[in-house]
């Protein structure tokens, strides 16, 4: 059965940085891509960026692009995402997740960790 774990989370200074980290356990994931989303109080869920399984290809929301950066140690099986000056704007509940395809939108994601909570203080 495959586990996704978050851990990095916390509260933050706004202009401040943080790693969030995801670790997999379960199975070695050699196809497909990881990703991270996140959900704000009261707002749906977003996409925010994902990696191939080879760490070689990396996709970003948008509007995640210059604060965001994604990846992935596959000795480790964990994949990381730094994220770079901090708004109040980030406060969210950061969720790894990973699918078989190519395809890193959210309803092609098969697993998903349980969250790990970033709050950014102003």
């Amino acid at each position: 059965q495959v586990r996704l774990v978050e851990s990095g989370g916390g509260l933050v200074q706004a202009g401040g940085s943080l790693r969030l980290s995801c670790a997999a356990s379960g199975r070695i994931f050699s196809s497909g891509v990881t990703g991270w989303f996140r959900q704000a109080p009261g707002k749906e869920r977003e996409f925010v960026a994902a990696v191939d399984w080879s760490g070689a290809k990396r996709y970003y929301a948008d509007s995640m692009k210059g604060r965001f950066f994604i990846s992935r140690d596959s000795a480790k099986n964990t994949m990381y995402l730094q994220v770079n000056r901090l708004k109040p704007e980030d406060t969210a509940v950061y969720y790894c997740a990973a699918g078989d395809s190519s395809d890193y939108r959210i309803g092609a994601m098969d697993y998903w960790g349980k969250g790990t909570l970033v709050t950014v203080s102003s």
